[in-house]
């Protein structure tokens, strides 16, 4: 597995990381859950080189965080865990808000270092910007958790350009987590130019645009917040199944997956400078996936998929209209 150095002054972490998201909340429903084979998926990702795990407190409300404590077990050095705070959410599992106050900082961190079972957060970032709260409020609390050992590196999740200067003015950031794949390209007009110029890495979570890049036909469970996602609705899900058909006989004429493939090119637009997030439920699945690493793609390859995926080329955006805090 290739490295890439975090940020201007950070650690080498693997160029592909491991988003555990799925394993706890969100995709599915929490009957299908099973951690042994979750248990199973992070032991292969380790073996197979990576060493970037990210997750959030809100993820199955302390279950991932708890599940990533049992694979960490005796080997904490192993792991460089990126961990997301911020929203905030009922007893049935309803987003109710969010919280980027200090004090609330400072709360949800001594949660999270008591599930995971560690003295310190890799990379600590809130996982939406809080209109509400002044984004130097927030680092300042962070900066002040680097003092104190109990963080080594500030990130930001779905920041705009504005926003990353004033939280790197306030403490380096080092990593900007954002949705970035053939589907979603938000990010190359405006962040990715800001973050290169500031030398802060960028990590791609949505790499496969919640599966819809696989070719994979997958028939949602009730629960499933894919169901509240514009591009898996009625009509714009039959469109965007046209493309990712595009996509597929690209990836046959090279002998791989339409999975493979749409990794490859997130991996052909890093400077060195992206980490990009596989997430997956089955370990069959990221033995699968991790070969996109070995993919060369030619620049008549990238001009196709450059020009079928062009930006906007999707039916539907990325988040529905009610989900007010991404960059959009």
């Amino acid at each position: 597995m290739k490295t890439i150095k975090l940020g201007k002054n950070g650690p080498q972490v693997s160029r592909i990381g491991l988003g555990c998201m799925g394993m706890s909340d969100l995709y599915g429903s929490k009957e299908t859950r099973n951690d042994k084979e979750s248990l199973a998926i992070i032991d292969a990702a380790v073996e197979a080189g990576i060493n970037f795990f990210d997750t959030a407190d809100y993820y199955g409300m302390g279950h991932n965080e708890l599940l990533l404590r049992e694979a960490m077990r005796g080997r904490r050095d192993e792991f460089f865990l990126s961990v997301k705070f911020s929203a905030l959410r009922g007893p049935n599992g309803e987003f109710t808000g969010s919280d980027m106050r200090p004090v609330a900082v400072k709360n949800f961190i001594s949660y999270s270092l008591q599930r995971l079972g560690t003295d310190y957060i890799d990379l600590y970032q809130p996982g939406r910007v809080d209109p509400q709260v002044p984004i130097e409020d927030t680092v300042g609390a962070i900066a002040d958790l680097i003092k104190e050992g109990k963080v080594r590196y500030l990130g930001l999740s779905e920041a705009t350009a504005e926003q990353i200067r004033k939280a790197h003015k306030v403490h380096p950031v080092s990593a900007v987590q954002i949705e970035y794949s053939l589907a979603s390209r938000v990010a190359e007009s405006k962040i990715l130019p800001t973050t290169r110029e500031l030398g802060i890495s960028l990590v791609a979570y949505g790499a496969l645009s919640r599966g819809l890049l696989s070719g994979q036909s997958t028939s949602l469970q009730p629960g499933d917040f894919r169901n509240y996602l514009p591009r898996f609705s009625p009509g714009n899900r039959e469109r965007n199944d046209e493309l990712v058909n595009e996509l597929k006989k690209l990836a046959y004429s090279k002998g791989v997956t339409a999975a493979q493939l749409a990794l490859a090119w997130v991996l052909h637009q890093s400077k060195e400078d992206i980490v990009t997030l596989i997430g997956t439920s089955k370990r069959a699945r990221l033995v699968e996936n991790l070969k996109c690493e070995n993919i060369q793609l030619s620049s008549s390859d990238l001009a196709v998929l450059n020009k079928t995926f062009h930006e906007g080329a999707m039916a539907g955006d990325r988040y529905p209209e009610f989900v007010t805090d991404v960059v959009r």
